[in-house]
């Protein structure tokens, strides 16, 4: 910006911007309430059917954030305008102010094309002669330098902000222009300290790269520029480098705190790649096509080995890790020879660096962190767990069982699940590493609720689709085929657990063994069914219930979702098409027995882990109990019941009433309460007792869901629900014990049922 610019600027322009973007948010404001309150909430209690209880509803609820962002941005965009407006005027006063001081010491200024001069009146003198001349000289370049710096920081931070996004709209929000402006000034800093040498690096550099990194992970602009500053290759030789203790002795103080440095620096790049710019496009094709290439020519250290570990923490962008995984994937064939034999390449040798620092596993498999990054994108996940990884027509050992000698196809999910040798790995106490099997289980909870791992589902949770029901039917099934698969890997069955909990109406359906009546309405499901096999399901309960955490996931769920199935079919305001066509006897009885096999059959895992070989601890299955039902609690107060497969059904919102949420929540509060002076601390090592008392337990719960689900409605046979649900009970109990005893033998469990 040049003096005259400055000096005879009209800010009308800028001032009718600011009001038109004013203007613009208000109506925006109004349009993000209409799809929020509006199309939003409709979407969430549609009679959506079909295809549409997936796709339709996830993308209406799409949609109405993007009227949430484009709030956001314009917000942004507004605040960046005015303060520009606000500093230039600012600017353009101190100048005329400048100016006018400078006439009164008998100073004038005379514009110079682009420039200006100073100079002493000709017939009167200032007061201190040149002197006065240069100090008004230097005062309004200083003027002039600030304005300049104004105007084209605001043009870095507009055009930083709006390329953050290809399409749709950024939920970047900036309260002024020097905080857009400082992410991109703090972006280029510490790029430049990362682009140095680990030798050269000091620990005030370490500091200040850790600690700058943490503050703005999170901010778009920050990450998108510092990542592309930094750029993919010297993104990976710095990680590389920051791990080689012969290049990094001056930091040996802060080794401690490399596993914050690579928390925080996973967070940056994860925020990084879900911005659209060109360079950011670029930087993504760049790192993967890295991923198979040594750093340099005398590394063994391949790019993704760095890449993954620094995958850990962080939602990455989906397509990103589309690419990376079909990359990885054809690494992973080449090094194995289609799946042959291990990885050796990812197995450190020697004095190999430890290219992960939270002390888990040594990083050198590549697998593990991709697999920790999946588990945070659920739809990245799916799509991954569904490809292929080898197929029929290519060169592999793979063959179809059953005493066929056809070759198999394999999926990712195939190959990890069943097939793959791990490459040997331990942690920083010298003990086998557990973190590459457990990071799995996770990335596939993932991939079958549709959250990340570790979360519980809310009302944004859409119902399962094709491809989610399809992977749960295949862990069934693999489960049920070899549950050793769990037990052999017990840290695995946790995510397992909640991953199954989350499918109970699924579960409940494949147990009624009913193909041809109307299980559809005494389970409705929102999206698409996961179909499994009765005898699949019982193998897989059994193998869940000898793990403390599992067996606690699915027993809670199945409570909850029992009192929302109790409250939903006693509602009178079912439509007539939706209603289960029986008599209130029969669904009541039903729905318990079906939920008692469940728990029977999870009791016969329980005996086996309790009074069986492991010798667990009773007090740990009770402890878990209590810990799931505080997590479930969370989820029934949004209204949703257990999971979002049965209240996303067709009449879930049309009917809710608010009350099911009060039943499940006895129904829980009772199970809470029993675990905390549960009978099976008391039971010492007898399976006949834990048998009993795990009936007697499923017997109060079914009658207290019935009861309170009839008191609730006002039904004229109120005070016979408690026989129906008992008389279920008891049934169901029958049918776990029968079905435990007939597949004894496969399931390998020296404790059964008396």
């Amino acid at each position: 910006m040049d003096f005259e610019a400055l000096h005879s600027a009209n800010f009308k322009l800028l001032d009718d911007t600011v009001g038109d973007w004013t203007s613009m948010l208000t109506k925006l404001e109004a349009l993000k309430k209409d799809a929020h309150d509006g199309l939003h909430k409709k979407a969430l209690t549609a009679d959506w059917a079909g295809d549409n209880a997936v796709i339709s509803r996830e993308f209406v609820g799409k949609t109405a954030g993007e009227f949430g962002d484009a709030v956001t941005q314009a917000t942004s965009i507004r605040n960046i305008v005015q303060d520009t407006r606000d500093d230039l005027k600012a600017q353009q006063r101190l100048l005329k102010d400048a100016i006018e001081r400078g006439r009164a010491k008998n100073l004038t200024v005379t514009v110079n094309g682009g420039g200006f001069t100073v100079s002493e009146n000709p017939d009167k003198k200032a007061p201190n002669g040149q002197s006065d001349v240069n100090a008004l000289r230097d005062e309004l370049q200083g003027i002039v330098n600030a304005a300049t710096e104004i105007d084209n920081s605001a043009s870095t931070a507009l055009k930083a902000l709006v390329d953050l996004t290809d399409h749709g709209f950024s939920d970047a929000s900036y309260k002024d222009r020097d905080s857009a402006v400082a992410a991109v000034k703090e972006a280029e800093r510490l790029a430049a300290i990362a682009q140095k040498k680990p030798r050269d690096m000091t620990p005030a550099d370490f500091d200040a790269l850790n600690n700058g990194l943490k503050q703005y992970s999170g901010d778009p602009i920050f990450a998108e520029h510092f990542a592309t500053t930094l750029g993919p290759k010297k993104t990976l030789e710095f990680w590389a480098g920051m791990n080689d203790l012969r290049e990094t002795t001056q930091l040996r103080g802060k080794f401690d705190q490399m596993d914050d440095l690579q928390k925080n620096l996973s967070l940056t790049l994860a925020t990084a790649t879900q911005a659209d710019s060109p360079e950011m496009s670029r930087w993504k094709y760049d790192m993967i096509s890295m991923g198979d290439q040594p750093l340099s020519k005398n590394s063994t250290v391949q790019g993704f080995q760095v890449m993954s570990n620094l995958m850990r923490w962080g939602n990455y962008d989906d397509q990103f890790l589309k690419d990376y995984g079909t990359k990885l994937i054809d690494t992973e064939k080449k090094a194995t020879d289609n799946g042959r034999h291990v990885a050796i390449g990812w197995q450190p040798m020697g004095m190999d660096p430890w290219l992960n620092r939270t002390g888990t596993d040594t990083g050198w498999d590549p697998m593990t962190g991709f697999l920790a990054a999946l588990s945070n994108s659920p739809d990245a996940a799916t799509d991954f767990f569904s490809a292929d990884f080898v197929t029929k027509d290519e060169d592999h050992d793979f063959k179809e069982e059953g005493g066929k000698k056809e070759k198999r196809e394999l999926t990712n999910f195939d190959y990890l699940f069943e097939e793959r040798d791990w490459p040997r790995a331990t942690n920083d106490q010298g003990k086998d590493s557990t973190e590459g099997r457990n990071n799995l289980a996770m990335a596939l909870e993932a991939a079958t609720t549709g959250h990340p791992a570790g979360q519980m589902p809310t009302e944004e949770t859409p119902p399962h689709n094709k491809d989610q029901a399809e992977l749960m039917q295949k862990i069934v099934a693999s489960v049920s085929d070899d549950p050793e698969r769990l037990t052999k890997h017990s840290y695995m069955s946790d995510s397992i657990g909640q991953i199954t909990s989350e499918y109970l109406p699924d579960i409940n359906r494949a147990m009624s063994d009913d193909s041809r009546g109307n299980t559809d309405k005494l389970f409705p499901i929102g999206g698409t069914p996961a179909e499994m096999e009765h005898s699949d399901v019982t193998r897989l309960l059994v193998t869940l219930g000898q793990d403390p955490k599992a067996n606690a996931a699915v027993e809670v769920g199945q409570a909850a979702y029992m009192g929302s199935l109790m409250d939903y079919h006693l509602n009178p305001n079912v439509p007539e098409d939706s209603k289960y066509p029986q008599s209130p006897q029969n669904t009541i009885e039903e729905i318990s027995r079906r939920s008692a096999e469940i728990g029977g059959t999870l009791a016969v895992g329980r005996q086996e882990a309790i009074v069986g070989p492991a010798a667990k601890e009773a007090k740990d299955f009770a402890d878990s109990v209590a810990q799931q039902k505080n997590a479930w609690s969370g989820a029934i107060s949004t209204g949703i019941g257990v999971g979002v497969s049965f209240v996303a059904t067709p009449v879930g919102g049309a009917v809710a009433s608010g009350v099911s949420s009060t039943v499940s929540s006895m129904v829980l509060e009772h199970i809470f309460q029993q675990s905390e002076t549960d009978v099976l601390k008391d039971a010492g090592k007898d399976a006949g007792k834990l048998w009993e008392d795990s009936k007697e337990k499923n017997i109060a719960m079914s009658q207290l869901a019935a009861e309170q689900a009839a008191k609730a409605h006002n039904v004229p046979y109120a005070n016979q629900v408690t026989d129906w649900a008992k008389y279920g009970t008891d049934n169901g109990f029958s049918d776990a014990s029968d079905n435990a005893r007939h597949m004894a033998d496969d399931l390998e469990t020296e404790i059964q049922p008396d």
